[in-house]
């Protein structure tokens, strides 16, 4: 008997009504009613692209005194400072903001931090060095708990704009304006933004004071086309920071793509090719596993400045190398994780069914710029929160990924006392502590985990099942249908459907025996379809033709060689709970 690893929950049933009244596929209804999707002008809105969201950029909380400080920096001709973060989140927001405020007239500059030598968010030392040029410093994706950091630089006679999406921590930093849709006495409806999202708001907010001042070199509709320009960047560091892609997020990130498919940015345009990408192919799925990833090797593997030049060059040559660096900097960048996977698993042991309630590892010869990639794989395999740590000679850098049951970052809020710094999202974070501290943190953050995880019957991940289809629904009527959906993303995942009964034709394990490659029908004489589960690949022992499986699967478009065909990408499978032969 093959057991589905996971947990299938189906989603109750969208009412007779509501299926009857619109004259939408019942299938692609029953979906968008999964999503509380189900008043027919949401319903309307969210399939035709007309949920483009044009809300105010000045109801977000500071943003009125952040536009007057960058205007009166332009008149008076004083240099502005972006200080990002060396993810595809942070490069996109710099690169963003400085063109932006270039664009408005200021004089401007990016500067990212090295992701080994000085960490995340604001430091000191930086600070210092910017103050001998810049009179403003504006974070993007930074700076919410960097309270020395920001007292430091007013105190070198810099003025601070903190803009930033991570959660806020007990005190705001001493900052002129602070620019966090997650303040608790922010108003506005911004508060799923990634970064680069706040970044384009403040851009926004500055395109449009300045072009509504008397005498302004910068027209109305001037400023209009650079909002849409910028849209490509939103697109790519808010698909990459994983951040749900609903409402604000959809709308912003479907303008985006648009904006992308056109291949008017050099950089990205040379990024494609090298990456064997035609713009017109790109959504969300594109630039989740092929485009974010190579932005982000820079910062992993060596300094994120050569991808914030690549998003920033206007010269196709120049743009071409910086993307064949990129190139060769991801191939090192995913031996390297499998190397560090490797090693932290041998570490763990033989875990069996005995896991703890949250997986830590560390060494010194994990690469900083690698163990967040660690630490999710970690999760994703073992369903535990997992924390991946370099240690170093005084201080050790840890990143953690977490499960939904668990809060990572609330926990590491609750041992604080323990460490230098930290930061991040329920889901995600990362933190400094020191080697002195070390054995002490990993002992409260075990007892919080496995105080957090103890009143969970069934620790496994859950899938939520769209909709139980039948064998002859697969078709590409169906694909067209469920494509109207895009951009998929978080919260608005690709479709969980489900197909009882199907009929393996063949079986085999591939990449090493990793993946899982099957050949499916319905039954005889039926259509024939090519399924991949990727990471599977032990299931197909003992598996044999003519088995019949109950298969939970997203239905995608396979394209190689010029060739198209549907296939099911299966994420979980059981032998067949009833047998059709």
């Amino acid at each position: 008997m093959l057991e589905q690893s996971k947990r299938w929950e189906d989603y109750p049933a969208a009412p007779s009504d509501f299926l009857d009244d619109s004259p939408e596929h019942p299938i692609l209804l029953q979906i968008l009613y999964n999503r509380g999707i189900r008043e027919p002008e949401q319903i309307a809105s969210f399939l035709n692209g007309a949920d483009a969201v044009q809300e105010n950029p000045f109801r977000l909380k500071d943003m009125n005194r952040a536009v007057q400080r960058i205007l009166t920096a332009i008149d008076e001709a004083e240099t502005i400072c972006v200080y990002g973060d060396f993810d595809a989140d942070g490069i996109t927001a710099t690169a963003l903001l400085v063109s932006a405020l270039q664009r408005a007239g200021a004089t401007v500059g990016g500067y990212i931090p090295d992701r080994v030598d000085e960490g995340y968010g604001l430091n000191v030392e930086a600070i210092e060095r910017i103050s001998q040029q810049a009179q403003l410093l504006v974070t993007v994706d930074c700076g919410i708990r960097s309270i020395e950091e920001v007292a430091a630089a007013g105190r070198l006679g810099m003025d601070v704009i903190v803009t930033d999406h991570h959660s806020v921590g007990k005190e705001l930093p001493p900052a002129l304006a602070v620019i966090n849709p997650r303040r608790d006495d922010d108003n506005s409806t911004f508060n799923s933004l990634a970064g680069v999202g706040v970044a384009y708001r403040l851009a926004q907010a500055v395109l449009r004071a300045v072009s509504q001042r008397p005498g302004a070199s910068l027209s109305a509709e001037d400023a209009e086309a650079m909002e849409a320009e910028l849209l490509d960047l939103v697109a790519l560091g808010t698909i990459a920071d994983m951040m749900p892609l609903v409402g604000e997020n959809r709308s912003l990130v479907r303008r985006g793509l648009a904006q992308l498919a056109q291949g008017q940015r050099v950089g990205l345009f040379a990024l494609m090719e090298v990456a064997g990408m035609q713009p017109a192919s790109v959504d969300s799925t594109t630039v989740s596993f092929r485009l974010a990833p190579r932005i982000n090797a820079a910062g992993r593997l060596s300094n994120a400045q050569l991808a914030y030049d690549l998003l920033r060059s206007d010269e196709y040559s120049h743009a071409y190398d910086l993307a064949t660096q990129l190139e060769a900097m991801n191939k090192e960048r995913q031996q390297l994780t499998i190397d560090a996977q490797n090693l932290a698993e041998q570490q763990l042991g033989d875990v069996g069914s005995a896991l703890p309630p949250i997986l830590i590892t560390a060494s010194p010869d994990f690469r900083s710029g690698i163990v967040g990639l660690v630490a999710g794989r970690l999760a994703d395999q073992y369903y535990r929160p997992a924390v991946v740590i370099e240690q170093g000679p005084e201080t050790s850098r840890g990143s953690a990924r977490s499960i939904d049951e668990f809060d990572i970052t609330a926990a590491l809020d609750q041992i604080g006392h323990l460490l230098v710094r930290h930061g991040g999202h329920s889901r995600a974070a990362g933190f400094t502590v020191t080697n002195e501290k070390y054995a002490e943190f990993v002992e409260a953050l075990t007892a919080l985990a496995a105080e957090g995880l103890a009143a969970v019957p069934d620790l496994r991940p859950r899938m939520n099942i769209d909709a139980e289809l039948s064998w002859d629904d697969l078709s590409w009527a169906l694909q067209a249908q469920l494509s109207r959906l895009e951009p998929l993303g978080q919260a608005n995942h690709s479709p969980l459907l489900v197909v009882r009964g199907c009929r393996v034709r063949s079986a085999r394990a591939v990449g090493s025996g990793k993946h899982l490659k099957l050949v499916l029908d319905g039954y005889p004489g039926s259509a024939v379809l090519d399924a991949i589960g990727f990471g599977l690949g032990e299931r197909s022992n003992g598996m044999s033709a003519d088995e019949r499986l109950d298969i939970a699967f997203h239905l995608e478009v396979n394209e190689w060689q010029g060739r198209r065909t549907l296939q099911l990408n299966v994420q979980d499978l059981r032998t067949a709970v009833e047998s059709n032969q």
